[in-house]
């Protein structure tokens, strides 16, 4: 897990894939917290990203940084407790402007059954499983 946690915050910005309906939905994240041996994210719950995880809690990230690139296969769970919403913000700062840990809004999930395949054209694919 550490490998995976030390790559997507290197590489500063992720790429989150969710599905609506039957579409595949992408965007752009930057947000990835170790936070009691779990990897979470955090997003709006008034965003489509976070109905469309309510509707379908798998879910894949993908970043790019130096010539290798990393797919996480996993399970969002969202983690409801005011204590990992208030660790997001006291980690990433500059989202306090937008979000509280007690608005009803701020959302966090931890990454479940998580595969990871860190890959390049140089060398064999590894595979992160936590």
């Amino acid at each position: 897990m550490e490998r995976v946690y030390d790559f997507l915050k290197k590489a500063e910005t992720y790429y989150l894939a969710t599905v609506e309906g039957d579409q595949p939905r992408v965007r752009p994240f930057g947000t990835m917290l170790k936070y009691e041996g779990k990897l979470y994210l955090q997003t709006g719950k008034i965003k489509p990203v976070s109905k469309q995880i309510e509707s379908n809690p798998k879910a894949e990230l993908c970043a790019f940084m130096n010539g290798e690139w990393i797919r996480v296969s996993c399970t969002l769970v969202e983690d409801d407790r005011v204590e990992a919403r208030q660790a997001m913000l006291d980690a990433y700062p500059s989202l306090q402007a937008m979000y509280k840990a007690d608005d009803g809004n701020t959302v966090v999930y931890y990454l479940k059954d998580a595969v990871a395949t860190i890959s390049s054209f140089t060398a064999a694919p590894v595979e992160i499983k936590f």
